[in-house]
């Protein structure tokens, strides 16, 4: 089988699409510091420890493994971590993307999949987003994103290397089949905290802002099944594969659901009260995020299935139930 070099593929997202390279056939080889990475993450192919500062250790396994893509999710993510610690995302977000995108060209490794983000578009009021919409990112970490797309496109023109971005809305659910799932060190995701809260691990959900201009107050977000969103990577790797060239897709649903309408989903598909308190707005949040595209639909063929508050809130409830990791 082909070899997918998979950054940050013993984190959330990554090792849900390890799962998926290798249902589809390929072997993803995780290269991860693990540092918010969890060992127990890599089941689905061999596992290299590195950072994507070393360059040589990022050469030593492109000589090993001669991946055929690169699909990279490895990058700090935390909106409030990035508004008080803005150089600790562009040194790692941006300086370790460079590197690793070097070694790829290095290597001739010129198929590349980057997990980007919707927060590079900013606050835009009243606006669907889509691919053309204006990036005005509020923060570090949609600015550093924005900033490794820019790489992409300058290696391209210099070194022929493809990609196929994906600006995607919050993730959330975990595989159905429970072996991989959601757990960071801290938590700060919504549905997570909130069930966390539910099952008593934690006092209760901050609500961050009650006084956003949306129907209720608290701040609209778009939310994508894990495994709809993974399964979008392994489609963009075999548009790349194909030769149809570089691409920028958003993933989401286009159904926007406020703090307030997933903590009353919450509550329905657990059969438990979510103790929750306002709290003031957090610095970088946007009002309201949501996809406008249908682009992914139309020419990767990419439908989210999964996508429905009840499916996302019932399968995270399950992994965090049933699932965790130890190392």
């Amino acid at each position: 089988m082909s070899n997918v070099l998979v950054t940050g593929g013993a984190g959330y997202i990554g090792s849900h699409a390890c799962k998926a390279l290798r249902a589809a056939g390929y072997t993803p080889v995780t290269y991860d510091n693990l540092v918010t990475g969890w060992k127990d993450a890599v089941k689905f192919g061999p596992f290299e420890e590195g950072a994507l500062s070393d360059r040589a250790r990022l050469d030593e396994v492109f000589a090993k493994w001669q991946p055929i893509a690169v699909m990279h999710f490895a990058a700090l993510s935390q909106v409030g971590e990035a508004m008080a610690k803005p150089g600790l995302y562009w040194r790692n977000n941006v300086e370790g993307s460079l590197t690793l995108i070097e070694a790829a060209c290095a290597a001739g490794c010129l198929d590349f999949v980057f997990s980007s983000t919707c927060a590079t578009y900013g606050e835009h009021d009243n606006v669907v987003l889509d691919e053309h919409t204006p990036q005005e990112p509020l923060n570090a970490y949609g600015a550093s994103k924005r900033a490794v797309e820019n790489i992409l496109r300058d290696f391209e023109a210099s070194h022929g290397l493809k990609s196929v971005i994906f600006r995607y809305f919050n993730v959330a659910g975990a595989d159905p089949e429970g072996e991989v799932g959601e757990h960071h060190r801290p938590e700060t995701h919504l549905i997570p905290v909130m069930l966390e809260a539910v099952d008593g691990k934690r006092p209760g959900l901050t609500v961050h802002g009650t006084d956003y201009d949306t129907p209720d107050g608290t701040c609209i977000r778009d939310y994508v099944h894990v495994m709809d969103l993974v399964e979008a990577h392994v489609l963009g790797l075999r548009w790349l594969r194909d030769g149809k060239g570089s691409r920028i897709f958003n993933l989401g649903t286009g159904r926007g659901f406020s703090v307030r309408e997933v903590i009353e989903a919450a509550g329905q598909v657990t059969n438990l009260p979510v103790p929750c308190t306002d709290g003031p707005r957090r610095a970088g949040d946007a009002t309201k995020l949501v996809s406008g595209s249908t682009r992914a639909s139309e020419d990767l063929g990419w439908e989210p299935y999964r996508s429905t508050m009840p499916q996302m809130i019932a399968d995270a409830w399950r992994w965090h139930k049933d699932g965790h990791y130890s190392a």
